[in-house]
């Protein structure tokens, strides 16, 4: 895998993907995207990299069902053990016992 350095080459790997995809899936552009409800221009936009929406993203990658690709994106987010941890209050502990004569008991 390619090591992505810019927004810009970061956008023409998404459109290579979903171009790829696509050709996969043996679908002409007009096909998907009246699938995807999008427009021709838009599709290319997205396939060569020159500029489109997240809305037209998501409904081709939906579209060509691939939407697994946007919950890479956005992981759901569970409960952190560190934060666990920092909510328990501080443990106290119990001081010496005192005998009657008034020393510790260790002392």
């Amino acid at each position: 895998m390619e090591k992505i350095s810019s927004p810009q080459e970061l956008e023409l790997s998404l459109g290579e993907s979903v171009r790829r995809i696509r050709l996969q899936k043996n679908l002409d552009r007009q096909s998907l995207c009246d699938q995807a409800g999008i427009s021709l221009n838009a599709l290319r936009h997205l396939e060569t990299g020159s500029g489109s929406t997240i809305r037209t993203l998501v409904l081709v990658v939906h579209a060509l069902g691939r939407s697994d690709w946007l919950m890479a994106l956005a992981p759901q987010i569970g409960i952190n053990p560190l934060h666990l941890v920092r909510d328990r209050p501080v443990r106290v502990r119990a001081s010496r016992r005192v005998r009657k004569n008034g020393k510790s008991k260790k002392g």
